[in-house]
């Protein structure tokens, strides 16, 4: 029997598209759009009745790309849609703290009515700038540890919004049914992310309560990751990666090493499994960003965002890429096959019949 039960929707590469219990998705039918590099679209000059939402994402990859569009989507499909009822301003950072800065100031300046942070470094520059207007955040593990609420239960401030922790334990558990015999675990992340140290500190715990060693390794930005890992898969048996956004987005290069060396990949969220994890108990981040715009929504329509408490994913599944496992000749125990909901294929997510 399944343990866990969800639906993977539209990811930018694997368009796949089906609706969630809990959440009308029933019309949605596209995949995410890709942003450009630098700022991306703006529509419009706002009119007078029109809500200006300002949308600021750390970087390009899946995962914040695709709650970028269920954020987006949810909107649209509740009668919110960018350029009628509401006017969207969107701008991708790059990765870069000067960007980060710079378009929160931006946003400030330009008074909007709400603004969206995707993911932790977003949320807090952008909580530096004001402590007026409301920030929403998504893609966040932690709103406590990063400052940005007094509580999850009573942020008391401007910011509150739907974080993406994910089950770590569960992770750890499904790493050692895959992995018997697996010894070390090699913890990766980028240690300028509070929501990736949280992550893997929790990880090192799961890891050590289920008898495994822990190595820890960091890197400071994406052109340290390459030769971390190559580094790191001479002494573990198997690799953790948690939501981190460095490692989301260099994904494809771990992949390759992990591939050269047979040393599996366990993956913070599904999407990492698109380019080179082997499995995942993760989140739909598409789901993610529905989620999100059912909060905005509600703030929209009279909500105080300093007593709206910090809400928690719906939704998570087990996903599996076995041709990564045939490649390295890694054997997938029946157990775990049995409760798998999605396998990746050829670079999509395709429903476990």
């Amino acid at each position: 029997m399944k343990k866990f039960k969800f639906i993977v929707s539209a990811f930018t590469i694997a368009a796949i598209v089906f609706s969630v219990a809990g959440c009308d998705n029933s019309s949605n039918s596209s995949a995410p759009v890709s942003s450009s590099s630098g700022s991306a679209s703006s529509s419009a000059p706002a009119a007078d009745d029109q809500i200006k939402i300002g949308i600021l994402q750390l970087s390009e990859h899946v995962a914040l790309d695709s709650c970028r569009q269920g954020f987006i989507d949810y909107l649209a499909q509740n009668g919110y849609v960018d350029g009628e009822k509401i006017v969207i301003d969107y701008q991708n950072a790059q990765a870069d703290q000067s960007n980060l800065k710079t378009i929160s100031q931006q946003f400030v300046n330009n008074e909007y009515d709400y603004i969206l942070g995707i993911s932790t470094p977003a949320a807090q520059s952008l909580a530096t700038e004001t402590q007026e207007i409301p920030i929403i955040g998504t893609a966040i593990t932690s709103f406590e540890a990063a400052g940005l609420v007094e509580s999850n239960d009573n942020p008391g401030g401007n910011v509150s919004g739907v974080n993406d922790e994910t089950p770590i334990e569960e992770q750890m558990a499904l790493l050692k049914e895959i992995l018997p015999n697996a010894q070390t675990v090699g913890v990766m992340y980028n240690s300028s992310e509070i929501n990736s140290q949280v992550q893997a500190e929790r990880a090192q715990a799961a890891a050590e309560a289920l008898g495994l060693n822990v190595e820890v390794s960091t890197v400071t930005n994406s052109n340290d990751v390459a030769q971390a890992v190559e580094t790191m898969v001479e002494k573990v048996d198997v690799l953790y990666l948690p939501t981190d956004n460095t490692f989301a987005s260099t994904m494809a290069t771990v992949g390759q090493i992990s591939e050269t060396s047979k040393v599996p990949v366990m993956a913070g969220e599904s999407s990492m499994c698109i380019n080179g994890g082997l499995a995942s108990v993760g989140l739909d981040f598409y789901q993610l960003g529905l989620q999100t715009g059912e909060f905005a929504i509600k703030l929209f329509e009279g909500g105080d965002i300093s007593t709206m408490p910090v809400e928690y994913p719906k939704t998570s599944s087990i996903t599996l890429n076995k041709e990564f496992a045939d490649t390295i000749g890694l054997e997938i125990p029946q157990s775990v096959l049995d409760k798998v909901d999605f396998f990746v294929e050829n670079g999509e997510f395709v429903p476990a019949k």
